[in-house]
C-alpha cells in the first residue's frame, strides 16, 4: 500500500489535504476539517465526519454549497465526540448546526453524545440520520439500514439551502426529505483491505461478486458468479425501485467504491440509464464516479433519490469542495 505505516495513515493523507487545498483550515492534530472563512454570520453551518477511508466522503466536501466542517476517524472507525464538538463550536456563527450522521451505531453514539455537550456549550444543533441501504436491514456496525451514498445528496442538497441562508430547522427538514427520499443499493467485486490488516478482509473468490455489500465490507444479500454490468444494474436499480417506488424524476449517483475505474463505472452508468428507462423512471440528474468509497474495493453502489423542482435546484446551486464542484 502507498503508505508510510498504518498508525499514521489518517494524519499523512490530513496533511496532503492541507497542503493542496489552502481554502481548507485543517487541523492534523484533532482530524477537523474547516472551512476557510468559517463561521459564516448568518448561516446554519453542516458539519458531518465518520471513519476514513471513504474518500472523498467527508472531508472532500468541506466547502461553499456543502458542508462547513467534517471530522475524521481512524480508518472505518467513528470520530470521537470531542472532534464534532470542536468542529461545530468552528463553525457555528449562532445560526445553529446540523450534524449528518450515517446509521453506523459507533456514528451514531458519538453525534448524539456531541450534540449534547456543544449545546451545553451553547451551540443550538439539529440531527438527520441516513440510513439509505435497501440491501440489509441489519449488518455487522448498525442496528436497521446502513447510511451510504445518500450521504452525498443531503450534504449537497442542504448545503445548498443553508448557503442560501434558510433557517437551522428548514435546513434539517430539507435534509430529512432527501434521505427519507433515497435509497442505494452496493455491489463488490474484490474484498477491501485495511491498512492495519494489510491483506483482504474477507474472502470473495475469483469469479464471484457479492450483492448488497456495505462500505466497510459487511456482508449483503447474496453471492453469485460474476455477472455482466447490465445484469448487475437490472439487480441493483430494481432492488431500489421495489423499496423508493418513485412517482417522479430522480437523480441518480452511480458510485464506485474506490477501485473500479470510470472506464467500467460510465459504461455501468449506461446500463442504469436503460434499466431506469425501462422502468419508465425519469432522470433529472445524473453522477458517475467515486465519492462514497471503500478503500480499494472494486465495485459499484447506485443511489436514486426522488426530487421536485425545489431538490433540483438546490442541487444544481453552486458547490466549491475539494471532490464537487459546479456553478461558481
Amino acid at each position: 500500500m502507498l503508505i508510510n505505516v498504518p498508525e499514521t495513515v489518517v494524519a499523512d493523507a490530513l496533511r496532503g489535504m492541507a497542503a493542496a487545498h489552502p481554502e481548507l483550515t485543517v487541523d492534523v492534530e484533532n482530524r477537523v476539517v474547516v472551512r476557510r472563512d468559517a463561521p459564516v454570520a448568518g448561516k446554519a453551518a453542516l458539519v458531518s465526519g465518520g471513519g476514513s477511508g471513504h474518500e472523498p466522503l467527508h472531508a472532500g466536501f468541506v466547502g461553499p454549497g456543502m458542508l462547513s466542517a467534517a471530522c475524521a476517524g481512524e480508518v472505518f472507525t467513528s470520530p470521537v465526540p470531542d472532534q464534532m464538538v470542536r468542529a461545530a463550536a468552528a463553525v457555528d456563527s449562532g445560526a445553529g448546526v446540523l450534524f449528518v450522521v450515517k446509521n453506523y451505531t459507533g456514528d451514531v453514539l458519538n453525534f448524539e453524545m456531541a450534540a449534547e455537550l456543544a449545546e451545553e456549550e451553547g451551540v443550538r444543533v439539529a440531527q438527520v440520520l441516513v440510513n439509505d441501504d435497501v440491501a440489509v436491514t441489519d449488518s455487522l456496525f448498525t442496528a436497521g439500514r446502513r447510511g451510504t451514498g445518500a450521504t452525498l445528496f443531503v450534504e449537497k442538497i442542504a448545503g445548498a439551502a443553508a448557503e442560501e441562508g434558510a433557517p437551522l430547522d428548514r435546513v434539517a427538514a430539507i435534509a430529512r426529505q432527501v434521505n427519507e427520499s433515497s435509497r442505494s443499493f452496493g455491489v463488490a467485486l474484490t474484498s477491501v483491505t485495511t491498512p492495519a490488516k494489510g491483506s483482504p478482509t474477507f474472502d470473495l473468490p475469483a469469479g464471484e461478486l457479492e450483492l448488497g455489500i456495505g462500505i466497510h465490507g459487511e456482508p449483503g444479500r447474496e453471492r453469485r458468479p460474476m455477472m455482466t454490468s447490465g445484469e448487475i444494474a437490472d439487480f441493483a436499480v430494481d432492488a431500489v425501485l421495489e423499496d423508493l417506488r418513485p412517482h417522479g424524476p430522480v437523480i441518480a449517483l452511480v458510485n464506485g467504491m474506490g477501485a473500479t475505474p470510470l472506464l467500467e463505472l460510465y459504461g455501468f452508468n449506461a446500463e442504469v440509464q436503460r434499466v431506469l428507462s425501462e422502468r419508465g423512471v425519469a432522470v433529472a440528474r445524473t453522477l458517475v464516479g467515486n465519492y462514497v468509497t471503500s478503500l480499494d474495493m472494486a465495485g459499484c453502489s447506485v443511489t436514486l433519490c426522488q426530487v421536485d423542482e425545489e431538490l433540483v435546484r438546490l442541487w444544481d446551486a453552486p458547490v466549491e469542495t475539494p471532490a464537487l464542484r459546479w456553478g461558481r
